[in-house]
């Protein structure tokens, strides 16, 4: 039986963000998307520590792609949310509907 893997706060903005982000899932356009969408500061330590973590567990993987000139030629990390990041992610997402449903007027409007 596949392992199922319980999603922290921090871990699901990282997979919705790398999802959102699809061919552009790079490190620094993850922070950004989160930034904006969570309205909170993400350190860089804090976002590879957790991209290390969900890659070891399994729910993302990642290939290195060609850097700019901008960057010296270095390559970059582009990620993406395999088969058991997407299971995860969307169990987590159901459990937080679930719970929040019928919640509207105490929670507010989603923005």
């Amino acid at each position: 039986m596949a392992r199922i893997h319980a999603l922290g706060d921090f871990e699901q903005l990282v997979v919705l963000a790398i999802l959102r982000l699809e061919a552009k899932a790079f490190a620094p356009d993850i922070r950004r998307a989160i930034e904006t969408a969570a309205n909170r500061p993400v350190s860089r330590g804090a976002l590879y520590a957790t991209l290390d973590r969900l890659e070891a567990k399994g729910l993302l993987a990642w290939r290195p792609e060609p850097g700019s000139s901008v960057r010296a030629g270095i390559p970059r990390r582009r990620f993406w949310v395999t088969a058991a990041g997407l299971r995860a992610v969307k169990r987590s997402y159901r459990a937080v509907a679930t719970l929040a449903r019928g919640l509207e007027g105490r929670l507010g409007s989603a923005s």
